[in-house]
């Protein structure tokens, strides 16, 4: 690369970039920090305890907030991931397909699409139908948001599995069902993982949509901490945004190397 073109080069550019990195996530280190402090302040340290997370995990409503969160991201995830795998298979390998292109779009769509956008047409579509809010709306809403989203790691390890071996388990008399069973399956099945721990994390982290769909009684766990935030901040507060936090981390971090992991005949 020439060194007159390498952004690290720049005046200032490892400024700018130590800046955003801090402005991102000192927040973030701030809050892990204060949900161990010992009195209820949140700006002034006053020792180290672990009695903020005592209380969140004794909270009532956290609780039942932390359960309906994890049947619905684990149940939108389940069923996101099942049509995001039929949907790659059928444009992937159906060659008689010819609205493949048109397809992707419309997978891809509510990457696009503003959430606050797809927030408000989900509960438009609601109210007309007649589906109530509550549990059933949120899990509908959850499954057709990350669809895309695990769609995208089922579609990059399908990409590197070669045709071969599908004409290999054809040429031994197995039928569709049996070679996408024990052939293709076993090879997309990191690709698999990978898209539904992406979409159990994006469903357990959402909020927007949420907050639009759900009904009286249908608490997540994001529109809890919500409402928590409301009523004042407290070290409690910060305990449960540092576990959800970590969560994540884990569950993205594992999906990626899911993803990276090499393909058959790599």
């Amino acid at each position: 690369m020439n060194p007159t073109r390498d952004l690290k080069r720049y005046p200032g550019f490892g400024g700018i970039t130590w800046a955003c990195l801090v402005f991102l996530y000192g927040p973030l280190i701030v809050i892990a920090l204060y949900s161990f402090n010992e009195i209820r302040s949140i700006t002034v340290w006053g020792g180290f305890s672990f009695s903020w997370y005592v209380k969140a995990f004794n909270n009532d409503l956290i609780q039942r907030a932390t359960y309906n969160s994890l049947i619905i991201a684990v149940s939108a995830a389940t069923a996101s991931t099942i049509c995001a795998t039929a949907a790659a298979l059928a444009i992937l390998r159906n060659r008689a397909f010819r609205g493949r292109e048109a397809s992707i779009g419309i997978i891809s769509l509510p990457l696009m699409v503003p959430e606050i956008v797809t927030a408000i047409a989900s509960l438009v579509f609601f109210v007309l139908v007649g589906i109530p809010l509550g549990i059933g709306s949120i899990l509908l809403a959850h499954t057709v948001f990350c669809i895309p989203f695990a769609y995208l790691p089922i579609t990059a390890r399908l990409e590197g599995i070669e045709g071969h071996y599908e004409e290999a388990a054809r040429d031994l008399y197995a039928d569709s069902w049996q070679t996408f069973r024990y052939v293709m399956l076993p090879m997309m099945f990191p690709g698999i993982v990978a898209g539904f721990m992406l979409a159990f994390i994006i469903s357990l982290d959402d909020f927007i949509i949420t907050n639009f769909v759900a009904g009286p009684g249908a608490t997540t766990l994001p529109l809890a901490i919500y409402g928590l935030v409301r009523t004042g901040l407290t070290p409690e507060i910060n305990a449960v945004s540092t576990l959800l936090l970590l969560v994540s981390i884990f569950f993205v971090t594992l999906s990626y190397l899911l993803g990276k992991k090499p393909g058959p005949g790599r």
